[in-house]
């Protein structure tokens, strides 16, 4: 009879050379299996070939497994298949299950009640809907191998002692789901620090980040503050930094040398606006550096033809830079209403050129209806640059006011009045909502 050690020796022998076929095997296929010498792997080519096989029906192709062959150790029936199983229920399309596979081939070697449920159930946690669950892992996935208690928990605490507002964590995630796994020490603070050290509240930052997540992951260094650099250097004053971001965050992580130059020259060579100029513009609506040439002069060209000098288009642009981004058919429909109806002079439209901007239907005509009731005669700035409720109040003399220059325009936004009011019909409202809403326009 053998002895025990003769039997350990020859198994050992056995398992030696059933692994070289298996290895043979694989590299019949193009697999190259060097790094799984260290593996438990089947004992047959059998068991082998199923996994290959069943890897290869999801989409994922031999290229594919040699990226991470580590797969070739997931049993189909204990591994593969409970975790596809789990993924497509949280809302991972089946079509889309072996792409997901290859973006994050780790996921297949986790267990999926003690590490992805309770992953899943933070995002629920986070106020993520449910159906959102699955495009949040697809643009992500690599959350399912975090720990709950690390950098996913220390990011959204931090974020929320910033002033984001709790409930808004899941529609970030959603939006921008890689925040959870950025480091708040070396990543996170560091901006939200910069940001702030250019005058940027930190309760505006906080309703910046709510809606535009995605903020927090330009590169600081090789992005942020070579912009921030670069609008100072296109003659923006280091006291508008705050307002340009806030009314136009996308803008410290585009390319912006090269944006600005151009618009710059653009500016000059056709507006005749020079560098000073189109720098004040900048400050006033900061969205100009992203707007395409010819959007931009068909409004100019509509006000050229309407016979007022390219001087006092230009002076327009600078005192009203939303010009540029009004639709001409609107345009049309409220000059010829002002020359028509109102029958004024251009000089006022020159003069007060946020004119433009206003709704003919909901604004202009109504109060001008009013005014001519009455016989009053009075500025296109005074009768369009105030709330409903101040209109009103105008009108039955019981607010006083002198001229004063018109307002500054947030693109989106409401308009700023002189005096720290804003143009709404609502007049109760918190400071905080004022200060936002005079400052940034999302």
């Amino acid at each position: 009879m053998p002895t025990v050690t003769w039997g350990v020796i020859q198994g050992r022998k056995e398992k030696l050379v059933s692994r070289v076929i298996v290895f043979d095997y694989l590299k019949g296929l193009g697999i190259i299996p060097d790094e799984l010498q260290d593996l438990e792997l089947p004992s047959t080519v059998e068991v082998m070939r199923e996994r290959v096989e069943f890897l290869m029906k999801l989409g994922l192709t031999v290229d594919d497994i040699n990226e991470y062959p580590l797969m070739l150790g997931c049993s189909v029936r204990k591994n593969i298949i409970p975790v596809l199983g789990y993924l497509e229920k949280i809302g991972i399309p089946r079509s889309k299950l072996g792409e997901f596979i290859n973006s994050y081939p780790q996921v297949l070697h986790a267990s999926v009640i003690v590490e992805l449920v309770p992953v899943v159930r933070f995002l629920r946690g986070l106020d993520v809907e449910k159906d959102d669950i699955g495009y949040v892992l697809q643009k992500y996935p690599e959350l399912l191998g975090f720990k709950l208690e690390g950098t996913m928990s220390t990011s959204v605490a931090y974020l929320v002692s910033v002033g984001v507002n709790p409930r808004d964590i899941g529609p970030m995630v959603t939006q921008y789901p890689y925040l959870l796994g950025m480091r708040v020490g070396t990543v996170i603070k560091p901006m939200v620090d910069y940001l702030v050290s250019l005058g940027l509240l930190k309760k505006i930052l906080a309703r910046m980040l709510e809606k535009r997540a995605y903020i927090l992951g330009y590169d600081l260094e090789e992005t942020v503050k070579p912009n921030v650099d670069c609008l100072i250097s296109f003659g923006v004053r280091r006291e508008c930094l705050a307002s340009v971001i806030a009314q136009y965050p996308q803008i410290i992580g585009l390319p912006l040398k090269a944006k600005l130059s151009s618009q710059q020259y653009f500016f000059s060579l056709k507006l005749k606006i020079d560098p000073e100029g189109f720098a004040r513009v900048m400050e006033k609506m900061p969205q100009v550096v992203s707007l395409h040439q010819n959007v931009i002069m068909k409004p100019v060209e509509f006000l050229i033809g309407r016979g007022i000098p390219a001087s006092d288009v230009a002076s327009m642009v600078i005192k009203c830079p939303q010009l540029v981004a009004v639709r001409v058919e609107l345009m049309k429909i409220s000059y010829y209403f002002f020359k028509s109806e109102m029958g004024r002079p251009m000089n006022e439209l020159v003069e007060f050129p946020e004119y433009f901007t206003y709704s003919l239907e909901s604004r202009i005509k109504p109060r001008y209806q009013r005014l001519k009731s009455k016989g009053i005669r009075c500025s296109l700035n005074w009768m369009l640059n105030c709330s409903d409720q101040r209109f009103e109040e105008r009108l039955q003399g019981n607010y006083i006011e002198t001229e004063s220059v018109g307002p500054s325009f947030n693109m989106g936004g409401k308009l700023d009045l002189p005096g720290n009011a804003i143009v709404s019909d609502d007049e109760e409202e918190s400071d905080d909502e004022v200060l936002y809403r005079r400052t940034v326009s999302l």
